[in-house]
């Protein structure tokens, strides 16, 4: 961890202000999102856990799927919603793969904490109670974008027995623009609503952590994002060289990008990250 300044983590991640576009961004999403929903009728608001907001939508395709994408959204834990992403589903769809798009609770009524255990129990749902639903339980890769990447490095770095199973159910996973070491968030303007002390930013960083398993996960970032979006793909990619996927040197740096128009590349088929995504399976 390198020191920085307040002002420093300020600017490096407020992404809102590198972005005074971003309510443009979050309009196409919308809209898009709204499509996919018409467009392939997902089973809504599907219950994996106890919480208020743990549900997840499920989008099928139309024959046996041969795989399950669960995507994690962004919004620094504390924004945001599943209904905001359903635009990431189309392209998996139509390639014979189910997508379950995942709500979690948000800070400041619960934890970071509380969220990766909201998150394991996602992964563990799909592992007991895919099957049931439709959705492909073997053949499963966690995508997560912003705090969603974060969440989906954290359960590479969850053993199998923090889903209550034999053997770690995970076939691959993106950190899409994540976070993966969470001592710069203690100094950030948002730390209102998460409430990190050094010990617990540490203890929830995965670049800092063990990795357990031998799954392969991309570590994807705009380029076009701040110089501390682009370190944290590199610290996670330099923390967990046995997982980089066959065949990379380094993380995946999408031309043209910034945090908010990244993740749009998943209603794309054709781009590099929906395609890169696809391999993991």
């Amino acid at each position: 961890m390198i020191a920085l300044t307040a002002e420093e983590v300020e600017r490096g991640y407020n992404n809102r202000a590198a972005v005074p576009d971003h309510p443009q961004w979050f309009e196409r999403w919308a809209q898009a999102s709204a499509e996919a929903r018409a467009k392939y009728a997902p089973k809504f608001d599907l219950r994996y856990g106890p919480n208020p907001k743990e549900t997840l939508d499920l989008f099928l395709p139309a024959g046996k799927p041969r795989g399950t994408l669960i995507f994690v959204h962004g919004g620094y834990w504390r924004a945001l919603d599943k209904s905001d992403h359903s635009f990431i589903a189309g392209p998996f769809v139509e390639q014979g793969i189910a997508v379950a798009v995942q709500n979690y609770d948000l800070c400041p009524q619960v934890t970071i904490a509380t969220i990766v255990d909201e998150t394991r129990r996602c992964v563990a749902w799909l592992a007991h109670e895919g099957a049931k639903h439709g959705a492909d339980a073997s053949n499963v890769v966690v995508a997560g974008h912003s705090a969603g990447g974060h969440l989906a490095a954290m359960m590479l770095a969850t053993p199998a027995p923090g889903f209550g199973l034999e053997r770690h159910p995970l076939a691959g996973a993106v950190s899409l623009s994540g976070v993966h070491d969470l001592a710069p968030m203690v100094l950030f303007s948002f730390n209102a609503d998460f409430h990190l002390d050094e010990a617990e930013a540490a203890r929830l960083s995965p670049a800092l952590l063990p990795v357990a398993a031998r799954a392969p996960i991309l570590a994807a970032v705009g380029a076009d994002e701040t110089a501390e979006f682009l370190r944290q793909a590199r610290l996670l990619w330099d923390a967990w060289p046995a997982n980089r996927p066959t065949g990379d040197d380094a993380p995946l740096a999408i031309a043209g990008r910034h945090h908010f128009s990244v993740v749009f590349d998943y209603a794309d088929a054709g781009s590099e990250l929906t395609r890169r995504t696809l391999a993991l399976f």
